[in-house]
C-alpha cells in the first residue's frame, strides 16, 4: 500500500532542460515573486515549452523521465542482440523488448493471440461456470468485477493477508459513470463507441458489437454506483473490514469463493480484508440481474481491453484514441520504442532496473542523499518538539514514529527473479500475459507470510518517491536522484530546495491525515490524544479549504479533501527542508549569482513544477489525482511560508502572503 507519492507518473516526450541549479532563462522577472511566484520562477519556461503532440502534460518530471527513457532504450537495444554469453537479465529484457518492437509480426497475427481467451469465454454454458473464467482472467492480471491480492494487515502490519477490493471499471473513477454534466455525458457516449469499436475489431458484427458495448456500460455503471468514493477511501478505517470467507459467501453467493481462492493459489484461506463490503452486494446484484450473455460480454471486453496494447495496430490505435486522446488530450501517439520501453519497465522492472542502476547510479549520490535525509529528520524532530498545538504524550509517540522510519535509497537490496517466465521473441501478447500472471502469483504467495520489509513498490528508474505508512519507510528510486532534483555538483541550497523538499514531503506523509493514523510499527492505531486529534483536524481543514478554492481548469475546482494529504506533505516538507538547510548553512542570506541561499532554495523548489498541461488532462486529474497541479503546489505552499516571505521581502496584502496562513507541521 503506497499511500504517499511525490508526483503522478506520466509519460515523457522529447527535449531536456539544462543542469544548472537555477534556470534563470526559465524565469519571468516581469512578474513579482510576491504576486505570483510560480510565474516568476517558471513563466518563460512555460512560454517556450508547449506540450508535445504525443503528450498530455510536459514538465520537469517529464524531461527527466525522457532522459531516463533514452538510457533504458540504449540498454534494451543492446540487450536484444542475440549474442553468446548474454546475461539472464539481458535475455529477459532484450527478448521482451524485441517482441514488443516487432510491429510487423504483431500486425500479421491480428486478434489471433487473444482468440483462445475469447473462445473460452464464448463457450461458458452456465452462470456456475463463470467462476472458472473469473479465475482465469484474474490469474492473468485482468481483475474483473473486483480485485484480489495480498495486503499488510492494517491492525497487524507484521503479516500479509488476503484482500478483496472494489474494481471492474474501465474509466478512471466511479464518478465518470455517475456525473450528468455535458462533458461527462460526452465521455460516457465516447466510451460506449470505443467499446463497440473494439468488439468489431475482435470480429463481432457492428450490431452485436454496439449491443455488447451498451451492456458493458450498464454493468460498469452499476458497479460504479456501489463503489466507495475516492475521498472516503482516504480514510483507512473505511477500507478495513476483516471477514471470514463464510461471511463473504453470504455477501456474494453467486461466485464459488472457495474454488476461486484455490484457483488463485490461496488454498485454505479462511479470513481476509474486504475493503468495502457493500460493493460485494453490488457485485451480487449485477451478476444476478445480468444474463449469462451479458456477463460474457463484460468478461470479453475486459480481456480485449487488457490485451489491446500488445495486439495489432488497429487495437492499439483505438485504445490510444480513447484513453490518451479523448481522456487526456494527447494529439499524437508516442513512438513505438517509448511504449515498449515503458512496458518493459512495468513488467520486468527489477531486471531492467538492475541494468539501469549499474549504468547510472553512483554511491556518492546515495551517501549524500542519506546525509540530507538525516538532517531533514533532525529538522522534523525539532519541529515536532516545538509545536504549541500538540501535547507532550502525543509528541512522544510522534518522535518514536519518526525515529522508526526506514530510509530506502536508490534500489532494493534483493531483486525479483523472473527466470521461471517464458519470454519469447515472437510472442508479444504471450510474454505480457505470462509476466502479469507471474506478478499475480508473486503477490498471492505473500498471503499468510511475514511482511518482507526489503520489498520496493517502484522500479529503480522511476521518477518518483513514496512513503508507505504500514512499512513506515520512505523510498527514493535512483531515477529521481538526478537533475532537476539532485546533483553532486550543486550547492546545499539547490539540493535542499529540490530533493530536500521531496525528502521532507515523504517524511511528512507519515503525519498527514492518513499517515498519522498508523503507529511506528505500521499498525492502524489511534496514538493521538483526543485534544491533539481535534487540533490536527482543525489545521487540516484550513488546508483543505485553501486548496479547494483553487481552479484546476475552466469551471473545475480542485477537491481539497482528495488532495489534502499531498498538500499537507508539500507544506510540511518544504518547511522542514528549509529548517534543515538553515541548520546546515547557518547564514541563508549569503548571495550567489544574485540570489540568497534562501531564495535559491525556493526557486529550486518552484522550478521542479514548471509544466504545461492540456485542459482535458487537467480535468481528469482534478477528478482522480490526489496531487494538486504544479502552480498550486508552489503558490499554495509559499503563501503559507513566513520563510519565503522573508526571503523575498513580501508584504502583507500581496498575493503570496495569505492573511490566514495554514500550518500543521
Amino acid at each position: 500500500m503506497i499511500r504517499g507519492t511525490f508526483a503522478l507518473l506520466l509519460a515523457g516526450a522529447a527535449g531536456a532542460w539544462g543542469q544548472a541549479e537555477i534556470e534563470a532563462s526559465a524565469m519571468d522577472r516581469s512578474v513579482s515573486p510576491c504576486t505570483d511566484f510560480y510565474r516568476y520562477a517558471c513563466g518563460n519556461w512555460m512560454k517556450h515549452n508547449p506540450v508535445p503532440p504525443d503528450q498530455s502534460r510536459w514538465g520537469r518530471f517529464d524531461e527527466l523521465m525522457e532522459r531516463n527513457r533514452n538510457a533504458l532504450r540504449e540498454i534494451l537495444e543492446a540487450a536484444q542482440a542475440e549474442k553468446p554469453g548474454r546475461s539472464t537479465e539481458d535475455r529477459e529484457i532484450g527478448d521482451f523488448y524485441a517482441s514488443c518492437m516487432d510491429e510487423a509480426a504483431i500486425n500479421a497475427k491480428g486478434v489471433e493471440p487473444l482468440r483462445p481467451t475469447l473462445e473460452r469465454i464464448a463457450a461458458i454454458k452456465t452462470k456456475m461456470a463463470v467462476t472458472d473464467e473469473v479465475i482465469a482472467l484474474h490469474r492473468s492480471g485482468v481483475p474483473v468485477f473486483f480485485t484480489f491480492g495480498s495486503s499488510q494487515d492494517a491492525k497487524d502490519a507484521s503479516r500479509m493477508i488476503g484482500e478483496i477490493d472494489q474494481g471492474g471499471l474501465s474509466l478512471p473513477d466511479r464518478d465518470y459513470y455517475l456525473k450528468t454534466d455535458s462533458k461527462s455525458v460526452e465521455i460516457q457516449k465516447t466510451f460506449v463507441a470505443h467499446v463497440a469499436r473494439m468488439f468489431e475489431l475482435a470480429g463481432e458484427p457492428a450490431t452485436a458489437a454496439a449491443a455488447k458495448a451498451k451492456v458493458v456500460m450498464r454493468m460498469e455503471t452499476d458497479l460504479a454506483k456501489g463503489s466507495l468514493d475516492l475521498v472516503s477511501r482516504r480514510d483507512p478505517n473505511k477500507t478495513y473490514h476483516p471477514y471470514a470467507v463464510a461471511q463473504l459467501i453470504s455477501l456474494e453467493p453467486g461466485l464459488d469463493w472457495r474454488k476461486f481462492f484455490a484457483g488463485m493459489g490461496a488454498q485454505g484461506l479462511e479470513t481476509l480484508n474486504l475493503t468495502y463490503p457493500p460493493f460485494m452486494r453490488t457485485v451480487e446484484s449485477v451478476t444476478v440481474q445480468s444474463s449469462l450473455d451479458d456477463i460474457k460480454a463484460y468478461l470479453a471486453w475486459h480481456a480485449i481491453d487488457a490485451a489491446a496494447t500488445m495486439l495489432a495496430e488497429p487495437f492499439e490505435k483505438a485504445t490510444w484514441e480513447f484513453y490518451d486522446k479523448t481522456l487526456q488530450g494527447a494529439e499524437q501517439q508516442r513512438p513505438r520504442w517509448k511504449r515498449c520501453v515503458s512496458r518493459t519497465d512495468r513488467l520486468l522492472g527489477d531486471a531492467l532496473g538492475r541494468k539501469y542502476v549499474e549504468r547510472t547510479f553512483g554511491e556518492q549520490g546515495k551517501q549524500r542523499t542519506l546525509t540530507m535525509v538525516k538532517e531533514i529528520e533532525g529538522a522534523m524532530q525539532r519541529d515536532i518538539e516545538s509545536l504549541g498545538w500538540m501535547g507532550g504524550d502525543t509528541k512522544k509517540q510522534a518522535l518514536i514514529k519518526l525515529g522508526s522510519i526506514v530510509n530506502k535509497i536508490g534500489y532494493p537490496d534483493q531483486w525479483k527473479d523472473y527466470s521461471s517466465v517464458k519470454i519469447a521473441r515472437d510472442d508479444a501478447l504471450g510474454n505480457s500475459t505470462r509476466l502479469r500472471q507471474w506478478a499475480v502469483e508473486f503477490d498471492i504467495r505473500k498471503i499468510g507470510k511475514p511482511v518482507d520489509k526489503k520489498e520496493w513498490g517502484m522500479s529503480p528508474p522511476t521518477v518518483n518517491a513514496y512513503y508507505n505508512p504500514q512499512m513506515n519507510d520512505i523510498n527514493f528510486p535512483a531515477g529521481i536522484l538526478q537533475p532537476p532534483f539532485y546533483s553532486n555538483a550543486w550547492s546545499d541550497a539547490a539540493n535542499y530546495g529540490a530533493i530536500g523538499a521531496v525528502i521532507g514531503h515523504e517524511l511528512t506523509h507519515g503525519f498527514d491525515d492518513e499517515g498519522r493514523q498508523f503507529d511506528a510499527s505500521g499498525n492502524l492505531r489511534d496514538w493521538w490524544s483526543e485534544a491533539d486529534g481535534k487540533a490536527f483536524e482543525k489545521r487540516a481543514e484550513c488546508i483543505a479549504t485553501q486548496y479547494g478554492g483553487y481552479t484546476a481548469v475552466d469551471d473545475t475546482k480542485l477537491n481539497g479533501k482528495l488532495t489534502l494529504g499531498e498538500n499537507v506533505a508539500d507544506n510540511g516538507g518544504v518547511r522542514i527542508a528549509m529548517m534543515a538547510l538553515t541548520h546546515v548553512m547557518g547564514d541563508v542570506e549569503k548571495k550567489q549569482d544574485g540570489f540568497t541561499a534562501a531564495q535559491r532554495f525556493f526557486i529550486g523548489y518552484a522550478q521542479l513544477w514548471c509544466a504545461n498541461t492540456r485542459p482535458e488532462f487537467s480535468r481528469m486529474l482534478a477528478a482522480v489525482d490526489p496531487h494538486s497541479p504544479g502552480e498550486f503546489r508552489v503558490n499554495g505552499v509559499v503563501g503559507n511560508s513566513q520563510e519565503f516571505q522573508k526571503a523575498f521581502s513580501c508584504k502583507a496584502g500581496q498575493p503570496m502572503v495569505r492573511p490566514n496562513a495554514c500550518r500543521i507541521w
